[in-house]
């Protein structure tokens, strides 16, 4: 037996076995276990990192400076991977990542912590886009359904295992684990993507969109750190706040200026001209908003209101995961047996939206089983929606975008959790200024004792987030209207979230149903470059055909669709 036996081409994947594409997706999943357990296992670590390194005021971006650099970066990401090939910029990426964790642990103060986690977040952006196209590159969009369960496990896993992990390094050894764990994995993530993968030994010949990269990047920045401010920081009306709203409406404006201008563009913006692309995008992009925002504050919840420990309150998220990860697999295995995937993203947004509608009723003294039901719901929406989504949109555009189609889904699921950490936060934390003080004053005046009104005058909306284990040293009366006070701003926080998921389900129901290519790899570019089904939708969006030559040229669109293959 050789190392050929254990090794895949991507550049070459026609006639792969189960077996192989197993052997490919072990060192994937490996990349995207890293990304996808940062996204959580800090959570619930935060409280107890504040506590040791201080700077209660910018807790925050502990987790924002990891999405910020993980969303902006994954459209360079996916390009540089289509010019260059996969494998060297995946090992990058887990190289960085690993870097970044290393750092992190050794922090000695906050603001080292959130500069070491924007590292890991720029190489968590290349894990995720690399592992979906290298997927594309090895399986065809026909048969992708059977091992987009898969993915969907390592979300699933890293989403209960990240709160659970966190809470356990915290109660038992040191938050300073949260990251180092990410060493040993990050370590055999790369030996096995060394030894399963082969290199692409030639380069496509290029331009890469610095520029374009650049101007995104800052645009992204400047909407992120507009909704994480306002309110907050800074009131909406001053002139900081404004200042990033225009600011991110003319870079906007100017990105979109450069992408059209630009000859290997990092956003191609005719790949937006593909309703189905497009609709894909827009879904994903309400999809990561509502998950993520529930991800950041059902564990709070459950810490604050129902008095759960760090490690607890991961584990019970658990119902949620557990339907992510069966519907995942399910909607995967039917999309693969049947062809159709546009049934799943609308029943899955409907799901959603009952969900938070749901999430929206619970109180104080709501049961743990009632919450879990509500989790199993949302679970169930996230479940049938997130991969397919990627399908779709990966099966809409020629494979030789397939890494720019696989980075902008990514981006897109990245910039809605980025969004949706920032305004859910920052609503939250504006009702519960308001809430806190609101509840206090419902307090007897018999039971103002010194020792109560002291510890009034020490909380503050934000001490009640960052540290919730301290509750349990609060008067008893205190520690009640506190919870009446938490669990009366996440009400808000989802009934505002409600109106956004209402709107993925209009976008999935616009969602065409094209067929699923059935080839990948080089034969794609010779037969798929329209994709089977795409028809004249994709040969108007595009303007292009290929020619004998293996080169792109131009025709007219009213030839794309019927242009011949190689």
């Amino acid at each position: 037996m050789t190392i050929d036996d254990f090794t895949v081409d991507t550049d070459n994947p026609a006639g792969l076995t189960h077996r192989q594409i197993m052997l490919v997706f072990s060192g994937l999943m490996l990349g995207m276990l890293l990304a996808a357990l940062d996204q959580t296992i800090v959570a619930t670590a935060l409280p107890t990192i504040v506590g040791d390194l201080g700077g209660l005021n910018h807790l925050s971006w502990v987790v924002t400076s990891y999405l910020l650099a993980s969303t902006v970066s994954t459209p360079l990401w996916g390009k540089l991977g289509d010019l260059y090939g996969r494998k060297a910029f995946f090992q990058a990426a887990i190289a960085i990542f690993v870097i970044g964790s290393a750092l992190s642990g050794l922090s000695q103060n906050l603001n080292e912590l959130i500069a070491f986690r924007a590292i890991q977040g720029l190489g968590a952006g290349g894990l995720l886009v690399g592992s979906q196209a290298i997927i594309g590159d090895i399986v065809p969009p026909r048969d992708r359904g059977r091992y987009t369960g898969l993915v969907g496990g390592v979300f699933a896993v890293a989403s209960v295992a990240g709160p659970l992990l966190g809470g356990f390094f915290t109660d038992s050894l040191s938050w300073r684990w949260v990251f180092y764990i990410n060493l040993p994995i990050g370590a055999l993530a790369m030996a096995d993507v060394a030894v399963v993968l082969k290199s692409r030994l030639s380069k496509v010949q290029h331009q890469i969109d610095y520029l374009g990269a650049s101007v995104l990047s800052a645009c992204v920045v400047a909407l992120i750190l507009m909704l994480t401010w306002g309110g907050t920081e800074y009131a909406w009306g001053s002139p900081i706040i404004i200042g990033l709203g225009i600011g991110f409406v003319v870079l906007l404006g100017v990105f979109v200026k450069v992408e059209q201008q630009a000859s290997e563009p990092i956003v191609p913006m005719r790949m937006f001209n593909i309703s189905v692309f497009r609709v894909a995008i827009g879904t994903a992009t309400i999809v990561g908003f509502a998950m993520f925002g529930a991800l950041t504050f059902l564990p709070l919840y459950l810490q604050v209101v129902h008095g759960a420990s760090a490690t607890s309150s991961g584990l019970q998220l658990a119902p949620m995961m557990a339907f992510v990860l069966a519907m995942a697999i399910y909607s995967g295995r039917r999309t693969t047996s049947t062809g159709r995937y546009k049934r799943f993203p609308v029943a899955g947004s409907v799901l959603t939206l009952i969900s938070i509608l749901l999430l929206a009723t619970i109180g104080v003294n709501t049961p743990f089983w009632q919450i879990a039901i509500y989790m199993a719901i949302l679970g169930t929406g996230l479940g049938l929606t997130m991969q397919i989504l990627m399908l779709a949109a990966q099966n809409a555009v020629p494979y030789s975008e397939l890494g720019v189609a696989t980075s902008l889904s990514t981006f897109a699921r990245s910039i809605g959790g980025s969004l949706g950490v920032a305004v859910f936060g920052t609503i939250f934390n504006t009702r519960l200024g308001t809430e806190l003080p609101k509840q206090i004053a419902t307090i007897p005046s018999d039971q103002l004792t010194p020792h109560v009104r002291h510890a009034i005058d020490d909380l503050g909306g934000a001490t009640v987030t960052a540290n919730p284990e301290a509750l349990n040293h609060e008067p008893g009366v205190l520690h009640h209207v506190i919870q009446v006070a938490f669990s009366d701003s996440l009400h808000t926080v989802f009934l505002v979230g409600a109106p956004f998921a209402f709107l993925a389900i209009v976008l999935a129901l616009f969602l065409k149903e094209i067929p699923l290519r059935g080839i990948t790899g080089p034969a794609a570019l010779g037969n798929d470059d329209a994709p089977a089904g795409a028809g004249a939708e994709l040969g108007e969006a595009l303007g292009m055909a290929p020619a004998v030559d293996g080169t792109h040229e131009a025709i007219p669109a009213d030839d794309a669709a019927t242009a011949p293959s190689r």
